[in-house]
């Protein structure tokens, strides 16, 4: 059960109408039961505490003063029916929202659902937009964790934010985003690799096997070469992203252009002209050239005008990997 001083706490924030504060220490007890391997009374604390700060319109979390700027929290609109991905991808995602649905029913068996995943690509292949996706399906919250500003000079810093992050993935049922993941999970056999990183990679798989929470961790990045592979047994599932194919690319710019499409469409030359380009850059491409139409006050797109900035996007593409 919750210890003597959650209790005295919790009864001083109710009488002192600190919200705020009485929400807190019952989430610091759901997180105490969890940790005592009481999962379903955390699990119905957690639940409690949700309804009652929906109730009164309480969407906004409390940082830590020490995370503040370092958690970004938003509310995805994204829906599953807007990925553009390959068929086997998708079902893996799916595959994660039914578990998240019926993760009762897994632990009556004592199962747990997938929670932790690991997004390897290219950037620009849809490793962000998987994360809102899932937050979106489920009703979570999305909290990104901005790895750039985690890490610190000083030494044990970057290790005790990690761990206030982990309490608070104990406390505020989410989905939580490590972007850019290999600033924090890189090779600890790199000859290079300082004896910090070293120890916030330790505190991190220690924090993340340690994890009991309902919420999904996701952690992504661009460059798998540089992660350590005592990671890769940590998550539960690992997605790979790649670049749109030729029926994935074709599915994007008709859904980008909308009715902005020409009726008559030279589909073949946009197609070969757009290979190599990412989702996000076949995006932007198409949201220019309905700027383009917009501005000058045309209806329609067509195959010409789009190529015009789908080969502005490949000249940028090109310069980037040259």
């Amino acid at each position: 059960m919750a210890t003597a001083e959650q209790i005295k706490s919790l009864i001083r924030s109710k009488f002192s109408d600190n919200q705020d504060r009485f929400y807190t220490i019952a989430l610091q007890v759901a997180a105490h039961e969890a940790r005592q391997g009481h999962s379903a009374l955390a699990h119905d604390i957690r639940d409690i505490v949700e309804t009652e700060r929906k109730k009164k319109g309480l969407h906004v979390i409390s940082f830590p003063k020490i995370l503040q700027g370092l958690v970004i929290t938003e509310e995805p609109s994204t829906p599953l029916t807007a990925m553009v991905q390959p068929e086997d991808l998708c079902k893996r995602i799916k595959r994660v929202v039914h578990e998240y649905r019926q993760r009762e029913k897994l632990k009556l068996h004592g199962l747990k659902h997938r929670r932790k995943i690991l997004l390897i690509g290219p950037p620009g292949t849809g490793k962000t937009m998987s994360a809102m996706v899932l937050a979106k399906e489920l009703h979570l919250q999305l909290h990104t964790v901005q790895v750039d500003r985690l890490v610190t000079k000083f030494m044990g810093e970057t290790s005790a934010k990690l761990r206030q992050i982990f309490d608070l993935i104990q406390q505020e049922h989410g989905v939580y985003l490590f972007d850019e993941f290999d600033a924090i999970g890189g090779d600890r056999s790199i000859d290079n690799e300082v004896g910090e990183m070293r120890r916030v990679l330790n505190a991190f798989l220690q924090f993340i096997e340690q994890d009991t929470s309902d919420s999904l961790i996701i952690a992504a990045t661009n460059n798998p070469n540089l992660l350590d592979r005592a990671l890769f047994r940590r998550f539960d599932d690992v997605l790979y992203y790649e670049n749109p194919e030729i029926e994935q690319r074709k599915s994007l710019i008709a859904n980008v252009l909308g009715t902005f499409m020409a009726s008559r469409f030279a589909w073949k030359q946009v197609l070969q002209e757009s290979e190599g380009l990412s989702h996000a850059e076949i995006d932007h491409a198409c949201r220019d050239a309905v700027k383009n139409a917009i501005l000058t006050d045309q209806n329609k797109i067509s195959a010409k005008y789009l190529l015009l900035t789908i080969r502005e996007r490949q000249g940028t593409h090109k310069g980037i990997r040259g």
